[in-house]
């Protein structure tokens, strides 16, 4: 099991606070498997030194600057920077097999399960199913796929802008060949999809195993007050996680990452009274503490209809899982 880990990527402060949850996550859950991110000089040396205290390699990648063939291919497709620095998890041959996630996905239960699968496994992407979604999946390092993948990116790039374009068209043949290597919906549940499928989310979403915050809004821009354990302040977007697993976010931070920060000095004793806007620059947009109650304003029945048909419901609110379930139990009733 030591030539298998987990791996994950940041390429920034706000980032690191993810895969600082990741792997406290996957460490609570038990893991059996070795945990590695991959990081950019972007990432402070004190967030680094936090990395460090939860995963047993801290990476430093840089392709911008590397002078290999994937700086080289970044000079025919700049605008894919971040893909490319993704796809250096294929250079890490010191492991067999390793299970790529996001930072921005949580572990629910143990997922140690998932290195019996073979590359490419994956789940299917909830706006595309012919298409997998690469916040996680199973892979195999190799310096030869990494140079086959990097080809391609500089004579094809990717239909999407990103690595899951690139990837879905490496592994074509993902959504026809092999059925064993389609992972269960729940092993990369994406936030948008519990309100876009409520029925199943009520049927299945209680043996979810990971949970994959999707949209602009991460966990870490919210406010939490760690005397109630409640999200507040919550910004307005389409794509946020259901209140629960945002809880379940911050729970892990406060349980897992905290005393690691509070140790190095990242963040203070009290976090029930600390703002950690500015501190050494890795906390920034990252608050603990009590937030300001705002009355929110009266919203007509025709304007929250055109908000929806914009994609703009306030799903903290007015619109959140409880009050569309609530509804919907009122028809069925």
């Amino acid at each position: 099991m030591a030539d298998e880990a987990f791996v994950t990527l940041t390429t920034n402060d706000s980032y690191a606070k993810g895969a600082l949850v990741l792997g406290s996550s996957l460490k609570q859950h038990r893991t059996t498997r070795r945990l590695a991110v991959l990081t950019t000089p972007q990432v402070s040396d004190c967030m680094r030194k936090a990395l460090e205290t939860v995963f047993d390699e801290v990476l430093v990648v840089d392709v911008l600057d590397s002078g290999d063939s994937a700086h080289l291919t970044l000079m025919k497709r700049p605008e894919l920077g971040v893909t490319l620095t993704k796809l250096h998890c294929w250079s890490l041959t010191q492991y067999s097999k390793c299970v790529f996630m996001d930072a921005d996905t949580l572990v629910l239960a143990n997922i140690d399960d998932l290195f019996e699968r073979e590359e490419l496994s994956a789940a299917p992407d909830p706006g595309w199913p012919d298409c997998f979604n690469s916040g996680v999946f199973v892979y195999r390092p190799s310096m030869e796929t990494y140079g086959q993948l990097l080809r391609m990116a500089a004579e094809q790039g990717s239909f999407d802008g990103g690595d899951q374009g690139l990837l879905n068209t490496f592994f074509s043949s993902w959504a026809t060949a092999d059925i064993r290597k389609h992972l269960p919906f729940i092993y990369n549940l994406s936030s948008i999809s519990m309100y876009s499928y409520l029925p199943a989310f009520k049927a299945f979403g209680a043996n979810a195993k990971v949970v994959h915050f999707l949209g602009q809004i991460k966990p870490w821009n919210y406010t939490y007050d760690p005397k109630t354990k409640s999200v507040r302040g919550e910004p307005q977007d389409p794509a946020v996680s259901h209140p629960a697993f945002l809880g379940l976010w911050w729970d892990t931070f406060t349980t897992g990452a905290l005393p690691q920060l509070q140790e190095l000095g990242l963040v203070g004793a009290a976090p029930s009274a600390l703002t950690l806007e500015g501190v050494s620059g890795a906390m920034s947009h990252l608050s603990l503490g009590e937030s300001p109650t705002t009355a929110q304003p009266f919203v007509s029945s025709e304007e929250r209809k055109e908000r929806w048909e914009q994609g703009q419901a306030d799903y903290m609110g007015a619109d959140s899982f409880d009050n569309i379930k609530r509804k919907l139990d009122t028809y069925l009733q």
